[in-house]
């Protein structure tokens, strides 16, 4: 159900959505392990209906700046930085 509206999300944003292959499940690793700290923010269940644009931003700053050690220790928006120069 949650993703019911990907073809309208993905026309109305430009972005291309993937989905993993049926019978695959090693395809999903990357984002399990990217969704799981939405969780520690988002229990199962939680509406984000009254949160504010502020509490997203600061979410994300959270989740964006503690260093990788697959980016070698860099942040992902030291990443992200880096190629929007």
């Amino acid at each position: 159900m949650e993703l019911a509206g990907h073809k309208e999300l993905a026309a109305a944003t430009e972005l291309q959505m993937y989905f993993a292959d049926l019978r695959n499940p090693w395809q999903r690793g990357t984002n399990e392990n990217t969704n799981r700290p939405l969780h520690q923010y988002f229990p199962k269940g939680t509406s984000m209906a009254d949160l504010s644009q502020d509490d997203l931003d600061r979410i994300a700053h959270k989740l964006n700046t503690p260093p990788r050690t697959i980016l070698e220790f860099d942040t992902p928006a030291d990443r992200l930085a880096a190629l929007l120069r």
